[in-house]
């Protein structure tokens, strides 16, 4: 694991203070009426409604794809799966019922159609931007990157925070009163045990005030990320940049909500985003998503095993001009090391984002590049990882020592 000179500590900075403001400035002003959507999404799900995401882009349809298996595959024991699917724009007319929650991500012709319709159908609908949606929370910046990971952190929280409203099933129309309510297992979420079942402003106000911890811990986190792994960061851009500039490619890969994540850098890559500063345009580049194909996944975890899904196809596409980036939360991931293994003993380049403790990979120094998020909070753990995915997006276009790099 390559670590060097720690890149100049104001760049660092000002990639971090661009995302603290940003959250700041959104979730101080939005926490009440996420803490309300909050409410009126359990009321939906309650009465049998699903949760129906889509979006036009390809970075946009990484978020689709997060935010339906988050809510499908639940990450903290003792929740609930709820309902929720994945879509193109044009299927939303065919596919969304009147109960449905519907979730528009990006902008465009397209999705504020696909809006449109779902309100027609009777939907509840929320969008990040303005495109027609009920509930719209658009994020206070102009970065594409740091936009994005404001609206993961919002799906995120709308997740985890709807979980309150069922635990309390006489806030909900159409539930049974309970006359209190006790959070068991779960209650080190949030910051209270118990509530009278009527009283639906007190557990609004306590759940105002856990979307404020929660955007508060991703700052610190995503600040911990990359102040600690700046060193990592710099020798991973340089890395990949040299792969990329000699005609190589990128290979991503994750498990769930870490391959939604691969699939976003994969798309970051190929189609790069329009950055708000002068002169930054960035050329596409080559990238490969391990995740992309069901056919190649199950065929291999049936006939093979799931181990060997990424190694597998490691071996198919991968050359010693390539470069894999690895996304784990735990780091201990076995389908992830033998990609690792199997991509350094073809000679790629190996770049991984672990949380926790770094697991095996960083412990044992599984890739030459690792950047470490320190929680045990999968949520929080993705959302700073984005954010140390963007930061090196933008170090391969941008290195350190460039005046470029100096500009800022």
């Amino acid at each position: 694991m390559r670590t060097g000179a720690a890149p100049p500590a104001d760049r660092l900075g000002t990639f971090v203070a661009a995302r603290t403001d940003a959250s700041a400035q959104m979730f101080g002003a939005e926490a009440d009426r996420l803490a309300r959507l909050c409410h009126r999404m359990a009321e939906r799900f309650a009465r049998g409604g699903r949760l129906v995401a889509f979006g036009a882009s390809a970075a946009d349809r990484s978020d689709v794809r997060h935010v339906a298996v988050e809510f499908v595959h639940p990450v903290i024991v003792g929740k609930r799966a709820l309902p929720a699917l994945g879509i193109e724009p044009g299927e939303v007319a065919l596919l969304t019922r009147p109960e449905d929650i519907a979730i528009a991500f990006g902008a465009g012709p397209a999705v504020a159609g696909a809006v449109a319709a779902a309100r027609g159908c009777g939907c509840l609908t929320l969008a990040f931007a303005p495109v027609g949606a009920e509930w719209e929370l658009p994020p206070p910046t102009g970065d594409p990157l740091v936009a994005q990971e404001l609206v993961e952190t919002t799906y995120h929280v709308l997740w985890e925070l709807v979980h309150v409203f069922f635990e309390h099933r006489g806030l909900l129309a159409g539930r049974d009163t309970r006359e209190t309510h006790d959070a068991g297992a779960s209650s080190f979420l949030y910051p209270f045990l118990a509530e009278e079942e009527t009283d639906l402003d007190a557990v609004l106000a306590d759940v105002r005030a856990s979307i404020a911890a929660k955007a508060d811990e991703t700052a610190q986190l995503r600040a911990q990320t990359v102040h600690d792994g700046g060193a990592a960061l710099d020798a991973a851009a340089a890395a990949l940049r040299a792969r990329l500039d000699a005609g190589g490619a990128v290979l991503a890969l994750g498990n769930g909500g870490s391959a939604t994540d691969a699939m976003d850098a994969v798309a970051d890559l190929r189609t790069p985003p329009a950055m708000p500063r002068p002169g930054a345009s960035w050329p596409a580049r080559r990238a490969l998503d391990l995740t992309a194909d069901p056919a190649i996944l199950t065929a291999i975890a049936n006939d093979v095993g799931t181990e060997a899904i990424f190694a597998r196809q490691v071996i198919a596409y991968g050359g010693e001009h390539d470069a894999l980036l690895a996304l784990s939360t735990s780091g201990n991931s076995t389908n992830v090391i033998a990609a690792l293994a199997e991509a350094r003993r073809r000679g790629l380049a190996t770049v991984a984002f672990v949380g926790y403790d770094g697991g095996r990979i960083a412990g044992e120094r599984l890739a030459d590049h690792v950047v470490v998020t320190r929680s045990e909070h999968i949520p929080r753990i993705q959302e700073a990882q984005a954010t140390a995915w963007h930061v090196l997006r933008e170090l391969i276009e941008e290195p350190l020592s460039t005046a470029a790099g100096k500009r800022r």
